[in-house]
């Protein structure tokens, strides 16, 4: 008797949905945006880089994050062979925000939300490796906004500015800020974006 057809088991069924989904060239990034979470979701687009040459998606739902867990995966987007489409889910917050941006194609589900703010950070130590921490992470703070500045044709500065103010936007705001360039409307149409579109196709 074959068990094949038998749906996973609950603890099971993340799993199993993730791998069928990267089969598809699909990757997730979802939760508090982690060194863990950051890290697998780098090694999955690696991978789908170096196996096809269709286009991948990236499904974020990231509420918050780390900051040095953020541009790792934006540097693997930068430096991929092929395009990445990123879909916005649920509510995109803080250094999420940066790894949205750096997808050449971005598209917001209809009830996404955005959060755009600094991302909290605390750091215990004697008062020179304070010091010290508290300047590397102003430096990557720097990169950050330069990074996600030239993603929405904003000047640095100006970006700080609005990201000191930490507002929430709609899917249409988002639009005008030019964090996402569509909003998901037409039955099928997140699924009609796997892999055979091509950017300007």
């Amino acid at each position: 008797m074959s068990f094949a057809s038998f749906p996973p088991e609950p603890s099971d069924w993340g799993a199993s949905l993730r791998a069928r989904m990267f089969d598809q060239r699909t990757v997730f990034l979802s939760g508090a945006l982690s060194d863990q979470s950051a890290g697998q979701a780098a090694m999955e687009l690696m991978t789908l880089d170096a196996t096809g040459d269709s286009v991948v998606q990236l499904h974020v739902g990231c509420p918050n994050g780390d900051l040095g867990a953020a541009m790792g995966v934006m540097d693997v987007i930068d430096t991929m062979g092929v395009g990445v489409t990123g879909v916005a889910m649920g509510l995109v917050g803080g250094p999420a925000v940066g790894v949205l941006a750096a997808c050449q194609r971005r598209v917001a589900m209809p009830n996404a939300r955005f959060h755009l703010c600094e991302p909290e950070a605390s750091f215990s130590g004697d008062a020179t490796t304070v010091e010290r921490w508290l300047e590397d992470r102003r430096r990557r703070w720097a990169r950050y906004c330069e990074r996600l500045g030239w993603a929405l044709k904003m000047p640095a500065e100006a970006l700080e500015a609005v990201l000191s103010g930490g507002p929430y936007l709609g899917a249409e705001e988002a639009i005008a800020l030019g964090l996402v360039h569509e909003v998901a409307r037409a039955k099928g149409e997140i699924t009609a974006l796997r892999p055979g579109y091509r950017n300007g196709d």
